[in-house]
Protein backbone atom coordinates (compact mmCIF):
# COMPACT_ATOMS: atom_id res chain seq x y z
CA UNK A 1 0.00 0.00 0.00
CA UNK A 2 2.82 2.40 0.57
CA UNK A 3 5.83 3.26 2.37
CA UNK A 4 5.11 4.73 6.18
CA UNK A 5 6.63 5.64 9.53
CA UNK A 6 6.97 3.71 12.17
CA UNK A 7 4.58 5.81 14.40
CA UNK A 8 1.84 5.34 11.86
CA UNK A 9 1.67 1.85 12.03
CA UNK A 10 2.93 1.42 15.66
CA UNK A 11 0.43 4.16 17.36
CA UNK A 12 -2.53 2.29 15.17
CA UNK A 13 -1.72 -1.07 16.53
CA UNK A 14 -1.23 -0.04 20.06
CA UNK A 15 -4.75 1.81 19.71
CA UNK A 16 -6.09 -1.58 19.05
CA UNK A 17 -4.16 -3.85 21.44
CA UNK A 18 -2.35 -4.96 18.61
CA UNK A 19 1.76 -5.31 17.77
CA UNK A 20 3.66 -4.60 14.24
CA UNK A 21 6.14 -7.04 13.72
CA UNK A 22 9.51 -5.44 12.93
CA UNK A 23 12.41 -7.86 11.11
CA UNK A 24 15.90 -7.08 11.50
CA UNK A 25 17.52 -7.65 7.76
CA UNK A 26 21.00 -8.50 6.37
CA UNK A 27 20.24 -8.85 2.55
CA UNK A 28 17.44 -8.49 -0.14
CA UNK A 29 16.63 -11.84 0.52
CA UNK A 30 15.68 -11.69 4.00
CA UNK A 31 13.92 -8.08 3.03
CA UNK A 32 11.22 -9.48 -0.19
CA UNK A 33 11.10 -13.05 2.29
CA UNK A 34 9.57 -10.61 5.45
CA UNK A 35 7.23 -8.51 2.72
CA UNK A 36 5.99 -11.56 1.03
CA UNK A 37 4.92 -12.84 4.47
CA UNK A 38 3.15 -9.88 5.02
CA UNK A 39 1.37 -8.92 1.87
CA UNK A 40 0.10 -13.05 2.05
CA UNK A 41 -1.59 -11.68 5.56
CA UNK A 42 -2.28 -8.47 4.72
CA UNK A 43 -0.50 -7.10 7.59
CA UNK A 44 1.99 -4.23 8.08
CA UNK A 45 5.38 -4.94 9.01
CA UNK A 46 8.45 -2.91 9.96
CA UNK A 47 11.63 -3.94 7.92
CA UNK A 48 14.89 -2.99 9.71
CA UNK A 49 18.79 -2.91 9.81
CA UNK A 50 21.27 -2.28 12.94
CA UNK A 51 23.98 -0.15 12.59
CA UNK A 52 26.11 -2.71 13.82
CA UNK A 53 25.32 -4.86 10.98
CA UNK A 54 26.33 -2.40 8.14
CA UNK A 55 29.64 -4.04 7.50
CA UNK A 56 28.07 -6.98 6.81
CA UNK A 57 25.21 -5.07 4.28
CA UNK A 58 26.55 -1.14 3.17
CA UNK A 59 23.86 1.35 4.02
CA UNK A 60 24.45 2.75 0.21
CA UNK A 61 23.84 -0.58 -1.36
CA UNK A 62 20.84 -2.35 1.21
CA UNK A 63 19.15 1.03 1.91
CA UNK A 64 17.52 2.14 -1.13
CA UNK A 65 16.89 -1.64 -1.63
CA UNK A 66 14.97 -1.83 1.32
CA UNK A 67 12.79 1.83 0.74
CA UNK A 68 12.19 0.72 -2.70
CA UNK A 69 10.87 -2.75 -1.49
CA UNK A 70 8.64 -1.01 0.93
CA UNK A 71 6.75 0.93 -1.72
CA UNK A 72 5.98 -1.97 -4.07
CA UNK A 73 4.56 -3.36 -1.29
CA UNK A 74 0.83 -4.49 -0.36
CA UNK A 75 0.92 -3.41 2.47
CA UNK A 76 2.25 -0.45 4.35
CA UNK A 77 5.65 -1.04 5.13
CA UNK A 78 8.50 0.93 7.33
CA UNK A 79 11.51 1.03 6.93
CA UNK A 80 14.05 1.93 10.30
CA UNK A 81 17.36 2.39 10.95
CA UNK A 82 17.84 0.12 14.08
CA UNK A 83 19.82 0.06 17.04
CA UNK A 84 21.61 3.54 15.89
CA UNK A 85 24.50 5.91 17.70
CA UNK A 86 26.09 7.52 14.97
CA UNK A 87 24.74 11.08 13.67
CA UNK A 88 26.54 10.94 10.45
CA UNK A 89 25.12 7.78 9.33
CA UNK A 90 21.68 8.38 11.06
CA UNK A 91 21.38 11.30 8.20
CA UNK A 92 22.65 9.06 5.19
CA UNK A 93 20.16 6.38 6.33
CA UNK A 94 17.46 9.40 6.38
CA UNK A 95 18.40 10.56 2.68
CA UNK A 96 17.97 7.26 1.57
CA UNK A 97 14.58 7.36 2.40
CA UNK A 98 14.16 5.53 5.71
CA UNK A 99 11.11 6.26 7.61
CA UNK A 100 12.28 5.48 11.75
CA UNK A 101 15.01 5.85 13.32
CA UNK A 102 16.07 3.69 16.42
CA UNK A 103 18.45 5.95 18.71
CA UNK A 104 19.92 4.02 21.19
CA UNK A 105 21.59 5.50 24.31
CA UNK A 106 20.71 3.16 26.67
CA UNK A 107 24.24 2.65 27.77
CA UNK A 108 24.09 6.67 28.92
CA UNK A 109 23.10 8.29 31.80
CA UNK A 110 19.44 9.43 31.92
CA UNK A 111 20.30 13.12 31.19
CA UNK A 112 22.67 12.00 28.31
CA UNK A 113 20.27 9.44 26.66
CA UNK A 114 17.85 12.48 26.67
CA UNK A 115 20.01 14.54 25.24
CA UNK A 116 20.86 12.36 22.50
CA UNK A 117 17.47 11.27 21.36
CA UNK A 118 16.11 14.29 21.52
CA UNK A 119 18.64 15.38 18.73
CA UNK A 120 17.52 12.97 16.57
CA UNK A 121 13.94 13.26 17.30
CA UNK A 122 15.02 17.04 15.87
CA UNK A 123 17.08 15.78 12.91
CA UNK A 124 14.37 12.90 11.75
CA UNK A 125 11.72 15.54 12.07
CA UNK A 126 12.84 17.36 9.59
CA UNK A 127 12.25 14.43 7.13
CA UNK A 128 9.04 13.30 8.22
CA UNK A 129 10.30 10.69 10.28
CA UNK A 130 9.76 8.84 13.57
CA UNK A 131 12.32 8.33 16.31
CA UNK A 132 12.15 5.03 18.73
CA UNK A 133 14.19 5.43 22.28
CA UNK A 134 15.46 3.05 24.60
CA UNK A 135 15.80 3.16 28.29
CA UNK A 136 17.17 0.40 30.34
CA UNK A 137 19.51 -2.03 28.63
CA UNK A 138 18.24 -5.01 27.00
CA UNK A 139 20.57 -7.96 27.05
CA UNK A 140 23.05 -9.64 24.95
CA UNK A 141 23.48 -7.69 22.02
CA UNK A 142 22.66 -8.10 17.64
CA UNK A 143 26.47 -9.27 17.09
CA UNK A 144 27.48 -10.98 19.73
CA UNK A 145 29.94 -9.09 20.59
CA UNK A 146 29.18 -7.27 23.38
CA UNK A 147 27.01 -7.18 26.37
CA UNK A 148 26.23 -4.66 29.10
CA UNK A 149 23.55 -6.96 30.98
CA UNK A 150 20.40 -6.51 31.54
CA UNK A 151 18.65 -3.14 33.97
CA UNK A 152 15.56 -2.89 34.05
CA UNK A 153 13.72 0.57 32.63
CA UNK A 154 12.30 2.57 35.42
CA UNK A 155 8.82 2.48 35.28
CA UNK A 156 8.99 6.16 36.91
CA UNK A 157 11.17 7.63 34.19
CA UNK A 158 10.14 6.31 31.25
CA UNK A 159 7.42 9.08 31.26
CA UNK A 160 9.41 11.72 31.86
CA UNK A 161 12.03 10.33 29.23
CA UNK A 162 8.91 9.58 26.48
CA UNK A 163 7.72 13.45 27.06
CA UNK A 164 11.14 15.19 27.42
CA UNK A 165 12.39 13.83 24.10
CA UNK A 166 9.29 13.81 21.54
CA UNK A 167 10.27 9.98 20.55
CA UNK A 168 7.14 8.03 18.71
CA UNK A 169 7.78 4.38 20.93
CA UNK A 170 9.85 3.79 24.11
CA UNK A 171 12.12 0.44 24.02
CA UNK A 172 11.79 -1.38 27.25
CA UNK A 173 13.81 -4.01 29.09
CA UNK A 174 12.19 -6.20 30.97
CA UNK A 175 14.65 -9.62 31.19
CA UNK A 176 14.37 -9.76 27.54
CA UNK A 177 17.85 -9.99 25.54
CA UNK A 178 19.16 -9.67 22.17
CA UNK A 179 20.25 -13.19 20.12
CA UNK A 180 19.78 -16.30 21.55
CA UNK A 181 18.51 -17.06 25.05
CA UNK A 182 20.56 -20.40 26.89
CA UNK A 183 17.41 -20.58 28.81
CA UNK A 184 13.65 -19.29 28.37
CA UNK A 185 13.52 -15.81 29.44
CA UNK A 186 11.72 -14.64 32.36
CA UNK A 187 10.04 -11.17 31.64
CA UNK A 188 8.83 -9.03 34.40
CA UNK A 189 5.42 -8.38 33.29
CA UNK A 190 4.49 -6.46 36.35
CA UNK A 191 7.18 -3.85 35.47
CA UNK A 192 5.85 -3.91 31.67
CA UNK A 193 2.39 -2.94 33.28
CA UNK A 194 3.59 -0.05 35.27
CA UNK A 195 5.94 1.46 32.84
CA UNK A 196 2.81 0.99 30.04
CA UNK A 197 0.69 2.74 32.74
CA UNK A 198 3.33 5.78 33.19
CA UNK A 199 4.36 5.62 29.93
CA UNK A 200 1.38 6.36 27.94
CA UNK A 201 2.99 5.54 24.68
CA UNK A 202 3.47 2.97 22.13
CA UNK A 203 6.29 0.13 24.02
CA UNK A 204 8.80 -2.14 22.43
CA UNK A 205 10.38 -4.97 23.05
CA UNK A 206 14.14 -6.30 21.75
CA UNK A 207 15.53 -9.51 21.93
CA UNK A 208 12.21 -11.48 20.54
CA UNK A 209 13.77 -14.40 19.40
CA UNK A 210 13.07 -17.26 21.63
CA UNK A 211 10.54 -15.70 23.85
CA UNK A 212 7.11 -17.99 23.90
CA UNK A 213 4.39 -17.20 22.00
CA UNK A 214 1.97 -17.19 25.33
CA UNK A 215 4.35 -14.17 26.54
CA UNK A 216 4.42 -12.98 23.24
CA UNK A 217 0.61 -11.91 23.92
CA UNK A 218 0.79 -11.33 27.11
CA UNK A 219 3.48 -8.74 26.68
CA UNK A 220 1.03 -7.22 23.68
CA UNK A 221 -1.52 -6.91 26.00
CA UNK A 222 0.80 -5.02 28.55
CA UNK A 223 1.36 -1.96 25.87
CA UNK A 224 3.86 -3.95 23.64
CA UNK A 225 2.98 -2.95 19.91
CA UNK A 226 6.33 -3.73 18.39
CA UNK A 227 8.85 -6.78 18.65
CA UNK A 228 12.11 -6.85 17.08
CA UNK A 229 12.56 -10.58 15.25
CA UNK A 230 16.37 -11.07 14.52
CA UNK A 231 18.07 -13.73 15.24
CA UNK A 232 15.14 -16.35 14.69
CA UNK A 233 15.07 -14.94 11.20
CA UNK A 234 19.20 -15.53 10.57
CA UNK A 235 18.96 -18.65 12.00
CA UNK A 236 16.08 -19.95 9.90
CA UNK A 237 17.75 -18.45 6.62
CA UNK A 238 20.85 -20.21 7.60
CA UNK A 239 19.18 -23.48 8.18
CA UNK A 240 16.98 -23.38 4.83
CA UNK A 241 20.72 -22.54 3.25
CA UNK A 242 22.24 -25.13 4.75
CA UNK A 243 19.50 -27.59 4.41
CA UNK A 244 19.64 -26.68 0.60
CA UNK A 245 23.29 -27.38 -0.06
CA UNK A 246 22.92 -30.70 1.68
CA UNK A 247 20.87 -32.09 -1.35
CA UNK A 248 22.65 -34.28 -3.78
CA UNK A 249 22.96 -33.12 -7.54
CA UNK A 250 24.01 -29.18 -8.20
CA UNK A 251 23.74 -26.68 -6.24
CA UNK A 252 23.19 -22.92 -7.81
CA UNK A 253 22.98 -19.59 -6.65
CA UNK A 254 19.88 -19.26 -8.33
CA UNK A 255 18.11 -21.95 -5.82
CA UNK A 256 20.54 -20.87 -2.84
CA UNK A 257 18.86 -17.51 -3.24
CA UNK A 258 15.94 -18.78 -3.06
CA UNK A 259 16.17 -21.05 -0.31
CA UNK A 260 17.32 -17.96 1.85
CA UNK A 261 14.30 -16.32 0.69
CA UNK A 262 11.65 -19.22 1.49
CA UNK A 263 13.45 -19.45 5.08
CA UNK A 264 12.66 -15.77 5.86
CA UNK A 265 9.62 -15.92 4.59
CA UNK A 266 8.61 -18.69 6.49
CA UNK A 267 10.00 -17.37 10.18
CA UNK A 268 8.27 -13.91 9.19
CA UNK A 269 4.60 -15.77 8.25
CA UNK A 270 4.58 -17.47 11.61
CA UNK A 271 5.66 -14.29 14.36
CA UNK A 272 3.32 -12.40 11.93
CA UNK A 273 0.45 -15.25 12.81
CA UNK A 274 1.64 -15.42 16.95
CA UNK A 275 1.51 -11.32 17.34
CA UNK A 276 -1.76 -10.70 15.62
CA UNK A 277 -3.52 -13.87 16.81
CA UNK A 278 -4.32 -15.73 13.22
Amino acid sequence: MALVTMKEIVDKAWKEGNCIPAFNGGSLEMVRGAIRAADELEVPIIIQIAERLLKYAPLEIIGPGMVQAAREAKVDVAVNFDHSRTEETIRKALEYGFTSVMYDGSTDEFEENIRGTKNIVDIASAYGASVEGELGLVGGSEDGLSDHGILCTNPDKAKEFCERTGISCLAVAIGNAHGDYPTAPVLAFDILEEINRKAGMPLVLHGGSGISDEDFRKAISLGIAKINIGTASFNNVTKFATEYLATEGKHTYFELNTAMTEGMYENALRHIKVFRGL
